[in-house]
C-alpha cells in the first residue's frame, strides 16, 4: 500500500529517505531532527535536476510529520553552501532555475572533460570515426567530398557527429548547388585533448595501427 503514495513525492525525496520503517506512513522514517542539514544535503545530492525549496520543504514535512518554514530551509541551505565553498571540496551547491544542485567546481572542468571525451569516443561507431577523421583532416569539406572518400552515404554519421557537437557547419561551398561545408568544433579539440588542429597526428603516422581516433563502439 505504501508504494501508492510514492507518486506524490519528488524522486529525490524517495531516494534520500528510502530507509524508512513501515509502522506508519511518513511518521516512522526514524529521522533525527538534529541532523536536518544532512537530510537537505542528501535531497540536493539525490536530485538529478535542481530541487526547489518547496520540494525540500515538502519532503521534510512529510518525513518528519512536522512543519518547517522556508526561512529555516534557506538558512540550512546557506550553511551547506558555505561548507562546500571551502577549497577542500571539489563540488559546490549552485542555484539554478529557482532550485539548488550539486555541481563540480570550474577548477575541475578540464579533467572532467577528459572523462567525457573518453566516454564519447567509445560511443562513436567506426563509420562515425572515419567520417570525423576525414572532416578533421580535410576541413572545410562538403558531404559529397566525404562520401567520395568513404565510398558510402554519410548522412547518418554526419548527423550523429552534429548531435554530439564534435563537428559544425562552417559555411557553404562555391561549388554547384552550394553544398554545406563541415569542420571540427571547439568541443572536438576539448574531447581529444588538443589545442589546435595542427596537433593532430600526421597522416603518415597512421601506418602504425596503434594510432587511432577513439574506439569503435560495441
Amino acid at each position: 500500500m505504501l508504494s501508492r503514495y510514492y507518486d506524490f513525492l519528488p524522486l529525490a525525496c524517495i531516494s534520500a529517505f528510502s530507509g524508512f520503517r513501515t509502522s506508519g506512513l511518513f511518521t516512522t522514517f526514524g529521522l533525527e531532527m538534529d541532523n536536518i542539514e544532512q537530510y537537505i544535503e542528501a535531497l540536493i545530492f539525490a536530485s538529478e535536476q535542481s530541487i526547489r525549496t518547496e520540494e525540500i520543504l515538502y519532503c521534510l514535512q512529510s518525513a518528519f510529520n512536522q512543519d518547517f518554514s522556508e526561512d529555516e530551509i534557506n538558512r540550512c541551505i546557506q550553511n551547506i553552501t558555505d561548507k562546500y565553498n571551502d577549497k577542500q571540496f571539489a563540488i559546490e551547491i549552485v542555484k539554478i532555475s529557482n532550485g539548488y544542485q550539486f555541481l563540480t567546481k570550474k577548477d575541475y572542468h578540464q579533467v572532467i572533460s577528459l572523462l567525457q571525451a573518453q566516454r564519447s569516443k567509445k560511443k562513436l561507431s567506426q563509420a562515425a570515426l572515419e567520417t570525423l577523421a576525414i572532416i578533421a583532416y580535410k576541413q572545410p569539406v562538403t558531404k559529397p567530398d566525404i562520401e567520395q572518400i568513404r565510398g558510402v552515404n554519410c548522412d547518418y554519421s554526419i548527423q550523429k557527429l552534429l548531435e554530439k557537437e564534435l563537428i559544425a557547419i562552417v559555411g557553404k561551398s562555391e561549388a554547384l548547388g552550394k553544398p554545406i561545408l563541415y569542420g571540427t568544433s571547439s568541443l572536438f579539440m576539448d574531447y581529444f585533448g588538443i589545442n589546435s588542429i595542427s596537433e593532430l597526428p600526421q597522416m603518415k603516422d597512421f601506418t602504425d595501427n596503434t594510432v587511432s581516433i577513439g574506439e569503435q563502439s560495441e
